[in-house]
């Protein structure tokens, strides 16, 4: 492939990247982009081999992108006894009797954000739903104030898009670092409370669990608590907008789920695979390693793009199609370890937030299917998905008739299986005057290879 001539960071592919991932997978799976002087993967096979082979490929990427926002090392920068220790702290917060307690909290404030909204028969179900759900959904199960939840929402996407952006300006890099600064010094304060006053919450728990004898450091708990609300906010309302767009985009699918609630499980097991909110893992090569005859050189970052893997017909027939129904999918499995779908990652790194991430979707789109009759896009409104690193709707406008919120609850699946969630590392900076180079139509791929 002659690289000047195609490039993962121009418009053309943000504008639609699923458009280019099969001739990628075909005619280039192992592309480097020079700019970044990374590699991108996008078979199945190979992201599945990057993501479970943790002594050939790490996360030490994310000593450079994430650890600086952070406030210190996140769970996908640890291993053996430490990683197992503290990721165990966090699986419980989002598993068992907590999850069932969260599913609770959940519909409740998602009944609240509602009620306004259904009266007008019309809402961007990202902007004026999504965004504050998610946020105030992480600030409970951290047990923190949801008063400022504006304001720390702003602090939380500027710690994601320090995380998540590919090229970053100067200038964007000093706003990203003085929010992250202010989140971490609010979120001092109240380690500091809690050490004081511990809690039922999931802070608390940080702040009174010894590991090897010693208690954990405000700096730790900090991170790690910046690490789950990062990875809690993050995907959430993108995952629910992408959801609602392609049930109303299969009307026969939607009719079903209608039917049978129980089916949402597919439906959002589906939607992971189909349009996985987070599109890139990165990892770094410890040793030459070779895909598809070429080889990745030790030392270099390698980009696991996992919307193309999640789209290989290696793994799943008719890739490209949206189905609820499919029978490779296996939606019982599809938030656990033994997934097909990558949209969580795999390996040691998987995401420990599946559970709650299931729980926490399903119990919206039970709610909200039900209330929105007859609903549909906005005529005029546009659609249209943004991202490299993180990819969902920009807004969702929706009209429908609106019915009354229900006083008991609907059903809404109970999750299994553990959970989930590596916080990606993010890619290495690169100035925002490197211009990528244009990118052909997808049929050039084949071309230059």
């Amino acid at each position: 492939m002659a690289e000047s001539r195609f490039s993962i960071l121009s418009e053309e592919f943000a504008a639609a990247p699923e458009r280019y991932f099969g001739q990628l997978r075909e005619h280039a799976p192992v592309h480097h982009e020079p700019a970044l002087d990374a590699w991108f993967l996008s078979r199945h096979r190979d992201v599945r081999r990057v993501l479970t082979d943790h002594e050939a490929f790490s996360t030490a990427t994310l000593r450079v992108r994430a650890e600086p926002v952070m406030g210190g090392p996140v769970l996908a920068q640890m291993t053996g006894a430490e990683h197992t220790a503290k990721r165990g702290i966090v699986v419980r917060a989002f598993t068992g009797p907590a999850l069932r307690e969260q599913v609770r909290t959940l519909r409740a404030n998602a009944v609240e954000l509602l009620g306004p909204l259904l009266a007008r028969g019309r809402m961007d179900l990202v902007n004026d739903f999504g965004k504050p759900f998610a946020v105030r959904a992480a600030l409970d199960v951290l047990g923190l104030d949801r008063e400022d939840w504006r304001r720390v929402a702003e602090r939380i996407a500027g710690v994601g898009e320090f995380v998540t952006a590919v090229t970053l300006s100067e200038e964007r890099r000093r706003v990203c670092l003085e929010l992250a600064g202010e989140l971490e010094a609010q979120l001092a304060r109240i380690v500091e409370q809690r050490r004081r006053h511990p809690g039922a919450d999931l802070i608390s728990t940080l702040c009174t669990t010894e590991f090897d004898g010693v208690a954990m450091s405000t700096r730790e708990v900090v991170a790690l608590i910046v690490n789950v609300l990062v990875a809690a906010v993050e995907p959430a309302d993108k995952t629910l907008g992408l959801l609602l767009k392609h049930l109303i985009d299969h009307p026969e699918q939607l009719a079903d789920v209608r039917r049978d609630p129980s089916l949402l499980s597919a439906a959002l097991a589906e939607t992971l695979r189909f349009t996985p909110p987070v599109q890139l893992v990165p990892r770094q090569a410890e040793r030459d390693t070779e895909f598809a005859g070429t080889l990745v050189p030790a030392g270099a970052t390698v980009f696991c793009l996992i919307g193309a893997a999640n789209r290989d017909p290696e793994a799943f027939t008719d890739p490209d199609r949206f189905d609820l129904h499919r029978p490779d999918l296996a939606a019982a499995r599809s938030f656990t370890a033994a997934a097909q779908h990558l949209a969580f990652g795999t390996g040691l790194h998987q995401c420990v937030g599946a559970a709650f991430a299931r729980a926490e979707i399903e119990t919206v789109a039970a709610l909200l299917l039900p209330l929105l009759d007859e609903v549909r896009l906005t005529p005029g409104s546009g659609y249209r998905e943004a991202g490299l690193y993180t990819r969902g709707p920009v807004a969702l406008s929706l009209d429908f008739t609106p019915a009354h919120l229900p006083t008991a609850p609907p059903h809404v699946p109970t999750p299994t299986g553990p959970p989930h969630l590596p916080t990606p590392a993010a890619p290495p900076y690169v100035p925002a005057s490197t211009a990528p180079p244009h990118l052909p139509p997808p049929t050039a791929l084949a071309q230059h290879h």
